[in-house]
């Protein structure tokens, strides 16, 4: 009789990791539920939420009969993802800590340690599917996770199980009351990937030194006064100090200034961009043709976008097929031939 594959699941506490786990159990695996400790630092106003968490992964544990353990990783969280965070919205940027946490620590970190304590694959909860080192998107396309794991290499993805891949959001909740998980009515994790219901201003203001300033518009005069340039990312239209009744939407900032630009009209160039460029890439496969037509998503939930794409060395041009509306430095442009991912950057 063949070996059973021993697979350790990243058990977060929440519905889709849980229903992961019952899926491998019913298909045989020898599953291993294991909570990835990131993050443990209570902060103002917000207690973290990560022994609620840990509990609730443990009880799902229990209830599937299968072993349980925790993974430590706040030194490397900290080391990896906070502090690339903290020094990119420092520098003027607004950064992706959930690509980064794919792929510093769930699919490097959590997959090392697995392997070495004896694990065959890992899987996570994610809404993709994988084929031949392939990333492909999901049934879902709703909840398709696809933008968030573009950084994760070849070799990593050739070990990994998406179970959910197949099914959609509603169809996991039913799962879950079916499987009788006490996750399966718990609520999704909102904020920040590692903070849960903290908003990102709140956590920066933890984290790093800011002092109000200008914000000027369109006619390059002062209308109102920010509390931090850092806390303002192109398109932002809520939170702004200004008067007069008008919507205005941040079109770029000056860190050395500290000062945060706006603009009342919509259809400020300022805010749209048809050609954008690209650094850090990360191919799973092999990089794409010079000017071969693509798709290609720009933020998590944009639409999916006709382009062409040309790479030099470490940097790529991308011109859209139409003008997109607030693109931003530091996030990541993923993308898509068919159904399948082929990578992406960094947009600067």
């Amino acid at each position: 009789m063949a070996k059973k594959l021993r697979v350790f699941v990243g058990l977060s506490g929440g519905v889709d990791s849980s229903v992961c786990a019952a899926l491998l159990k019913e298909q045989g695996y020898e599953v291993v539920g294991v909570y990835m400790k990131n993050w443990s630092q209570d902060l103002p106003g917000f207690a973290c939420p990560w022994k609620e968490d840990y509990y609730d992964a443990k009880r799902v544990a229990v209830q599937l009969g299968i072993k349980f353990q925790m993974f430590d990783f706040e030194k490397e969280y900290r080391d990896k993802v906070v502090d690339y965070m903290l020094e990119a919205f420092e520098s003027g940027i607004t950064p992706n800590p959930d690509i980064m946490c794919n792929q510093e620590i769930k699919f490097k970190l959590f997959l090392d340690t697995a392997l070495d304590k004896g694990a065959d694959m890992i899987a996570t909860g994610h809404y993709a599917n994988t084929a031949e080192g392939q990333l492909l998107i999901s049934a879902d396309q709703n909840k398709d996770q696809t933008y968030f794991l573009y950084r994760v290499s070849r070799d990593a993805l050739n070990k990994t199980l998406f179970p959910l891949g197949k099914y959609k959001k509603p169809e996991v909740r039913k799962l879950a009351k079916k499987y009788g998980l006490i996750t399966a009515t718990k609520k999704e994790s909102m904020g920040i990937c590692f903070v849960g219901k903290v908003g990102i201003k709140d956590f920066l203001q933890q984290f790093v030194k800011t002092k109000e300033g200008n914000i000027l518009d369109q006619k390059n005069k002062i209308i109102g006064r920010h509390d931090g340039a850092i806390f303002y990312t192109i398109g932002q239209r809520h939170g702004l100090d200004v008067g007069g009744g008008l919507p205005y939407y941040v079109t770029g900032k000056d860190m050395s200034k500290n000062e945060v630009y706006v603009t009342s009209d919509i259809d400020d160039a300022k805010l749209w961009r048809k050609n954008f460029e690209l650094t850090s890439l990360h191919w799973i496969n092999q990089p794409p043709q010079n000017d071969q037509k693509l798709f290609v998503r720009t933020r998590h939930r944009a639409p999916l976008t006709k382009c062409i794409i040309s790479v030099t060395n470490q940097k790529a041009v991308v011109v859209l097929s139409a003008k997109q509306r607030a693109l931003t430095a530091g996030q990541s442009a993923v993308f898509y031939d068919g159904n399948r991912v082929l990578g992406g950057g960094i947009i600067i």
